[in-house]
């Protein structure tokens, strides 16, 4: 079996399964009174101490959904490699610290004769968007099937199709890995996320990269929302400037959900 391993352990998350596991629970223990049933997640990707304060919020959602969920579809943007289109992976499992999840490769197979849609490994072998989001689902999920998309250059139509062909019932969670703004002064950054999540609110699916370093997989996500009437929650906003980082120029963060 070929197994992507981590490529981020130790640097955005903790390596020791035993400091993993208790630093996503820690991170998921929160007092928040919305309750929602959602369908699609938008959570950030840096580092734990950065942005995973701001993800919990989107994934402590999950909780009532434990043994519902059996299938999770992810899209994330390519950070090294230039691509155009959605890239699988050649993977039959991804592995973490906290153990092995599953790719569902009959969707796999389905998914690469899709239009825009390859089998590029490259482009997940170092890629940190989508391999941080996977311990918060080990441990809000009893078991599901992994079908992960790193989105190069590609268009809002595209996005959306392939998010479409998976959407699925209620067995199927959609995730879009991105940050906000990058390297602004911290008020500057604020005004710029407050407007991106406006926008993301209003369903407006031509955000580029200077609002959202995932702008292409959110793009295709607010398009598929706008053809399936679904609404924006927003449940955190905040960036480096709020966690762990200094002021003088910081990385947005934001966690939202649709449903």
């Amino acid at each position: 079996m070929e197994i992507r391993q981590p490529a981020v352990a130790g640097m955005f998350y903790p390596e020791s399964p035993q400091d993993l596991g208790n630093t996503v629970k820690s991170l998921l223990a929160i007092d928040d009174p919305i309750t929602m049933v959602p369908k699609v997640l938008i959570v950030p990707h840096a580092g734990y101490i950065y942005s995973g304060t701001v993800a919990a919020k989107a994934y402590h959602l999950l909780e009532p959904l434990k043994s519902t969920i059996q299938r999770v579809v992810m899209f994330g943007p390519s950070h090294r490699v230039p691509f155009t289109g959605l890239a699988l992976p050649a993977a039959e499992a991804f592995n973490t610290p906290l153990g092995m999840i599953n790719i569902d490769k009959t969707a796999i197979e389905q998914a690469a004769q899709l239009e825009d849609v390859q089998i590029l490994d490259i482009a997940h072998t170092h890629e940190h968007c989508l391999e941080v989001q996977l311990p918060f689902l080990q441990t809000m999920l009893t078991s599901f099937q992994l079908i992960p998309f790193v989105v190069g250059h590609a268009s809002a139509e595209s996005v959306a199709n392939v998010i479409e062909h998976f959407w699925g019932g209620p067995e199927t969670l959609i995730v879009i890995s991105s940050d906000l703004s990058h390297y602004h002064p911290y008020q500057e950054a604020k005004a710029i996320d407050a407007a991106t999540t406006e926008k993301i609110k209003q369903l407006d699916y031509h955000l580029h990269g200077e609002e959202a370093c995932g702008c292409k997989p959110i793009n295709g996500i607010l398009l598929t929302a706008k053809r399936k009437g679904l609404a924006v929650t927003t449940l955190d906003t905040r960036n480096s400037g709020d966690t762990a980082g200094p002021k003088d120029t910081v990385v947005g963060y934001g966690a939202y959900a649709l449903r």
